[in-house]
């Protein structure tokens, strides 16, 4: 299992978070792409994840949503800006705090035979940057690249 680092800076709009996956860079670009594979592993524990919406190319959308098991919804969409086998740019909005959009780039590289993916998000404000760390962003983070660890493991077994 990897550890998740996430560097915020006090005072900046900005967050970086970088994590090593035991699996090569095609196929954690095809776990953040593929619809069925997403749904997977891009959630909390104890949620559920419906992919509404998947175009993974520069100028298609995406949607998602988290369920828990009291049946509340929570929803994310955005645009993506750029996709490429080694990056992703796109918009990120949390449906359930309107006009807060971030934007995010996803980077992946081969490191030792294993993949070191980088995001960097940048918010339009501090406030609205500390805001989603504030919301138990980290943890939810690393219970997802948890579950994406164990993904990719399935995947690559012979």
């Amino acid at each position: 299992m990897g550890k998740t680092d996430l560097i915020a800076e006090p005072g900046k709009q900005e967050f970086t978070v970088t994590r090593v996956f035991d699996a090569p860079p095609e196929l954690v670009f095809k776990a953040h792409t593929d619809p069925a594979l997403l749904a997977r592993w891009l959630r909390p524990k104890g949620y559920t994840m419906t992919v509404n919406e998947m175009d993974a190319r520069a100028g298609g959308s995406w949607r998602f949503v988290h369920s828990d098991r009291e049946g509340h919804a929570y929803g994310f969409h955005g645009v993506h800006h750029t996709v490429t086998p080694g990056r992703i740019d796109r918009t990120f909005e949390f449906e359930g705090w309107p006009g807060h959009v971030s934007l995010e780039t996803l980077t992946l590289a081969a490191q030792d035979g294993k993949t070191k993916m980088t995001v960097h998000a940048v918010y339009q404000s501090v406030a609205d940057r500390d805001g989603m760390i504030a919301s138990d962003m980290e943890e939810g983070m690393s219970e997802s690249f948890s579950l994406l660890d164990a993904l990719l493991k399935e995947l690559q077994l012979p």
